[in-house]
């Protein structure tokens, strides 16, 4: 393909991709295809012979696209939102034209200084600790990991090494790998599954603990977990704190884990992969009284901050626990020595590489601003409580917990079966799609405020869709005579202690 052919596929490409936003409330959320079906269209073996593109395309638009779930549809309130702008998409295929590696400064200045300055402004906008930021006179600093699951991994593996350097030096003696094997994490049992997974890839057992009415892991659990942990001669290395949590958006105190990790030495890693976000909103920042006591703190951009995946934005306290952890030197990597503050981010991640995604960073904090990210996130806040109110308004619903940031949650009041059975139903017409969670051991469904084109009319379409749907398993004649006898009674009841009064 020669630069004329690219400007051709390019542009069909670009169009492509506004008529499918433009267009994105007008089919099915989900695929109507089968496990396996994109497997039999396809051949067994790549192609001998260069196809041209406009094939190629044709090819993309037949086979592929009908095999796409439509992440950014309005009636997408799955999970939780997949970031997506037409400033981050340009970001991305500008890094993609540039073709960087960021394997170390000289590999690409631009590559490296840009996400030194894009993290401190996202860093400054959520009113991070100054000693986050890469601009202070400490150690500390932001990077953009791939996401919070690597986050995380991250954290625990220098939060390991951190715990074995310092139990080195209380006792130069001690058996390094027999000392590892008793070091314990801990985080809520309403954790995502990804904190679970770090320690399986991290091999320190990781303990789920149980998390109050409100869906916070408290201080008082944790610190009791220390304590019988201990006994067992076990040594408390890493605690995961949730500002968010995956199935009902609970926020953990950091005021009072902060503490309890601190008397201990115990690494506290912050995930506020979704609802971190929300810190750019001043309103909002209560939620995260205690992140002082943070040593790592972790916001997936790529998720309501209008950024393409992958983004995520990583801040530590000292990055030299992460240089201990990860640093391996080759002649090849060797760089310039700079009088500036320069990171070398490579040894702040798992892998060598790195693409250029500051720059997607850059493109939306450059054109939507501070105010205009936080007038998303305000509208989405507004549009989920909008949600909220419909629901509350049938009595054949229950909206529990409390609604939190973009997400509702709610189940039939007639029980787990029936909410279960409704939310098999909506997602086999493929309509809307959500997922299902738990809340006080019961089904619930989750609602989240996803797509970034979702407004008050499309809230008010999902609405419709769901109650259509439940009017075939509780018609709402039946929930109206109910409703009319259960105030029958209360009116007879009234009038019996009335006349028991007089």
């Amino acid at each position: 393909m020669d630069s004329q052919q690219f400007r051709e596929f390019g542009k069909a490409a670009i169009d492509f991709v506004a008529d499918f936003y433009d267009n994105v409330r007008d089919g099915d959320v989900l695929p109507s295809v089968e496990p396996g079906h994109l497997l039999k269209k396809l051949p067994e073996n790549a192609p001998e012979q260069p196809e041209d593109w406009q094939t190629v395309f044709k090819d993309f638009t037949s086979t592929i696209v009908p095999g796409t779930t439509l992440w950014h549809s309005p009636q997408f309130h799955g999970f939780y939102p997949t970031g997506t702008s037409f400033p981050s998409i340009i970001g991305g295929l500008l890094s993609d034209g540039l073709g960087v590696v960021g394997l170390t400064w000289m590999a690409s200045p631009a590559c490296t200084e840009l996400e030194v300055v894009t993290m401190n402004w996202l860093g400054k906008l959520f009113g991070l600790p100054e000693e986050f930021l890469n601009c202070s006179s400490g150690p500390g600093g932001g990077v953009i990991q791939g996401s919070a699951s690597e986050a995380t991994i991250v954290c625990l593996l220098a939060a390991k090494d951190k715990m074995t350097r310092r139990l080195k030096k209380l006792n130069p003696d001690i058996d390094e790998e027999l000392t590892k094997i008793k070091f314990i994490a801990y985080t809520s049992d309403q954790c995502n599954s990804s904190v679970e997974k770090a320690g399986v890839l991290g091999s320190m057992k990781m303990r789920l603990l149980k998390a109050d009415a409100s869906g916070r892991l408290r201080g008082e659990t944790l610190k009791k977990a220390f304590e019988e942990d201990k006994a067992k001669g076990l040594i408390p290395c890493y605690v995961v704190a949730n500002l968010g949590t995956t199935g009902t958006c609970a926020f953990d105190p950091l005021y009072e884990l902060g503490p309890v990790c601190q008397e201990e030495n115990v690494w506290l890693h912050v995930d506020a992969a979704y609802a971190g976000a929300a810190f750019i909103c001043p309103e909002y920042r209560d939620l995260m009284k205690g992140v002082e006591y943070a040593d790592s703190f972790d916001v997936n951009a790529h998720k309501w901050l209008l950024v393409n995946f992958d983004c995520s934005a990583l801040w530590v306290k000292d990055s030299y626990d992460l240089i201990n952890a990860f640093d391996v030197q080759r002649i090849y990597l060797d760089d310039v020595k700079a009088e500036v503050k320069i990171p070398d981010y490579r040894h702040w991640q798992m892998q060598l590489g790195r693409r250029f995604r500051a720059l997607k960073l850059w493109m939306v904090l450059k054109i939507y601003g501070a105010e205009g990210l936080r007038a998303h996130i305000r509208n989405q806040i507004s549009l989920a409580q909008h949600f909220a109110k419909l629901v509350r308004a049938d009595d054949r619903f229950i909206v529990e917990p409390e609604p939190a940031m973009g997400l509702v949650c709610f189940r039939l009041a007639e029980g787990d079966i029936l909410t279960k059975k409704l939310l098999e139903n909506l997602i086999e017409k493929k309509r809307i799609f959500m997922v299902a969670a738990s809340c006080k051991n019961r089904f619930i469904i989750r609602l989240v405020i996803c797509s970034q084109f979702t407004n008050k009319d499309d809230v008010e379409v999902s609405w419709k869709l769901i109650k259509d749907e439940t009017d075939k398993l509780i018609p709402n004649d039946k929930v109206h005579i109910k409703s009319q006898s259960i105030a029958s009674i209360n009116h007879i009841q009234n009038i019996s202690i009335c006349e028991k009064s007089k």
